[in-house]
């Protein structure tokens, strides 16, 4: 079998996976704080038919090798977090993170996870949630009778309640970061889970050390460039071509040796 259809249909996978990631990130350019997948490649191992350096005879060495790939590999996607563009919304249930950090929420089987969007919102018990009704942690109550709710940038929660004139201190919003944001597991609704890559979360105030600030009145956009992805599909579309024609040709040079001899 000819070794260029085997590395040519590594190639068309490869191409392949990376179309969808593309894909992934252009569905998702309005989607607030989502972050786009890159997609990193390997090559694979080598045929060495003459290692580089070998003893040609007793007085030569040769200066090159004789050396055949045998492919490419996805050897993972990698979240890209940088920050989004800020969109005011002036919603005073709209919260972005103008640096490093995640909100925290309890999931529906205790466990935490993590996100970038502060779509928030006030359940039937009052408890402050996220667009999808996960309680934020720490756990903020917001009292009965509130007109305005009002977030402060270090996350200090406070809500104008019936005639008073003066706002309550109800609740403060923390952020977690980690050392590996890239080691996080994307479990959809725009929510990460800690994984080992990640590192343990470590709980801190907006605006500390290297936590962003909150901003109220506002969320955080998609990072997706969508020239930048229009760009890589049409590099990826052409790459894709090239081995759909080496598998042509691979096939060509075998139907002329079959015929021929």
């Amino acid at each position: 079998m000819n070794p260029a259809l085997y590395i040519s249909k590594t190639g068309l996978a490869a191409q392949d996976a990376k179309m969808s990631a593309i894909s992934n990130n252009l569905a998702n350019v309005n989607t607030t704080g989502f972050k786009r997948d890159r997609v990193v490649f390997d090559d694979l191992f080598y045929q060495n038919q003459r290692a580089p350096g070998a003893q040609l005879d007793q007085n030569n060495m040769a200066p090159n090798g004789i050396q055949f790939g045998s492919g490419v590999k996805v050897v993972g996607t990698q979240k890209q977090f940088t920050v989004g563009s800020i969109q005011v919304t002036s919603q005073d249930m709209d919260v972005a993170i103008t640096g490093q950090g995640f909100f925290q929420v309890e999931t529906a089987d205790g466990d935490i996870a993590y996100t970038r969007s502060g779509n928030l919102r006030v359940n039937a018990d009052g408890v402050l949630t996220n667009s999808q009704g996960l309680p934020i942690i720490p756990l903020i109550e917001m009292p009965e009778n509130t007109k305005q709710l009002l977030i402060g940038k270090d996350g200090t929660v406070s809500a104008m309640v019936g005639g008073e004139t003066e706002p309550a201190e109800v609740g403060q919003i923390t952020l977690a970061n980690f050392v590996n944001p890239g080691g996080l597991e994307a479990i959809g609704g725009n929510l990460y889970k800690e994984t080992a890559a990640s590192g343990e979360a470590v709980e801190g105030v907006p605006g500390e050390e290297a936590y962003g600030q909150l901003e109220q009145g506002s969320l955080e956009g998609s990072n997706v460039q969508v020239v930048e992805e229009m760009v890589d599909m049409i590099t990826v579309q052409r790459a894709y071509e090239m081995n759909a024609k080496m598998v042509s040709a691979a096939d060509d040079m075998l139907k002329y040796i079959n015929q021929t001899l």
